[in-house]
């Protein structure tokens, strides 16, 4: 793969890309001005190439997918992001849900003798759904599942959970973590340049907001996933500033498992206006991602939000991990318009899809643990249809 990658820069012949990409083989940082050089002048098969050196050492041909499912409390949120069609206000009743406590068991309930090892809890920002409330709802969980790992909340619902609570960040995390919450999810990220950021979603935390919860999470011992939301009104300067703050953090804590790009989608949205990003440009930016998140272990790609077919040339792009089972339990990406309206796959759909990438299914844990590999299981491949 090293003598593909310098046939295609001899082709080329660009100083500035040879130098960007020399860095990628031979393990040197790259700056934000190689990045950015990369991202704006590289060809579509330069950038998957140097991507997929990376991945493969890092993971060789392994992908990993989880067991997992989804609770999601209420789409009511105090919060007007211009990007979102989850969400409703908390007056609206058309498309709103509110689960009680007592719903969301039942839900946890439905997996007591599934194979699952995670719940991943998010929603809207509610202000009647305090800290307590989650906290003992976290605790039950872990009476009715007590071998699974909760993975909650994203910096943004904790940011108003703690305001309202008039708590720290290290108090509040620590009493969740002391309920039983194991691990954050990524999300509210969306692009940390305060301009972009003004424009968006202005009355949410900011950057620095989400990178000092992750922070003081990671020096609690609760590890963290990272994203970014592309393919709407940034440029490529932002996707590098966002990822190289995320990376700047990373040498200070380690406490990131996985970056996961968020695509945006523009149905129900006020930003319905602006074209979604097409297949090529969703290449480009996982593949950018892996390349110069060089601490960050593990680039994830939601199928839910990307698809199936997608996904799968994203393994060839940097992507090493596709998310799990989800079993139909999220809205959050369907109601924007994502390819999968249905979000669902068994575990032998997600080895099948896999496997006919030519990569190496592999299950594991919330934190990258191995659990089964799935190279020798055989599935009829009409599973996928």
């Amino acid at each position: 793969m090293k003598k593909d990658i310098e046939i295609i820069l001899e082709k080329i012949n660009d100083e500035e890309l040879n130098a960007a990409s020399e860095k990628v083989l031979t393990g040197e940082r790259i700056t934000t001005v190689d990045a950015l050089t990369l991202y704006q002048n590289a060809p579509l098969g330069l950038l998957g190439t140097l991507a997929n050196y990376r991945r493969e050492q890092l993971h060789g041909s392994i992908t990993y997918f989880n067991r997992n499912f989804h609770i999601e409390p209420t789409n009511r949120c105090v919060f007007d992001c211009k990007f979102c069609s989850y969400s409703r206000k908390i007056q609206q009743e058309s498309e709103a849900w509110e689960l009680s406590k007592h719903q969301m068991l039942m839900i946890a309930e439905k997996y007591k003798n599934q194979p699952v090892t995670e719940v991943h809890i998010v929603g809207g920002v509610h202000p009647k759904m305090n800290l307590q409330f989650f906290a003992d709802l976290i605790h039950e969980i872990k009476t009715i599942l007590p071998h699974i790992h909760v993975k909650a909340f994203t910096a943004v619902e904790l940011e108003y959970m703690f305001r309202k609570a008039k708590v720290d960040y290290k108090t509040g995390l620590q009493i969740l973590k002391d309920a039983g919450m194991n691990s954050m999810p990524g999300g509210g990220a969306e692009i940390f340049d305060e301009t972009v950021r003004e424009k968006i979603c202005a009355d949410k935390a900011n950057a620095e907001q989400w990178l000092g919860i992750h922070q003081t999470a990671h020096e609690l011992g609760m590890p963290s996933n990272c994203t970014m939301l592309y393919g709407h009104i940034e440029n490529y300067s932002h996707r590098i500033d966002h990822m190289n703050r995320l990376r700047t953090l990373q040498d200070k804590t380690g406490g990131f498992n996985a970056f996961i790009p968020l695509k945006f989608r523009n149905q129900g949205n006020e930003m319905s206006y602006l074209n979604e990003v097409n297949v090529t440009e969703d290449l480009r930016c996982y593949a950018m991602a892996r390349i110069f998140l060089d601490n960050i272990r593990n680039i994830k790609a939601y199928w839910p939000m990307i698809g199936k077919s997608t996904t799968q040339l994203l393994l060839d792009f940097g992507v090493n991990d596709i998310d799990g089972t989800i079993d139909d339990t999220t809205k959050i990406y369907s109601m924007a318009g994502a390819e999968d309206q249905n979000p669902s796959m068994t575990t032998e759909q997600m080895v099948m899809l896999i496997k006919q990438a030519n990569r190496t299914p592999v299950e594991r844990d919330s934190v990258y643990n191995h659990l089964k590999d799935f190279t020798h299981e055989v599935f009829e491949s009409s599973v996928l249809n």
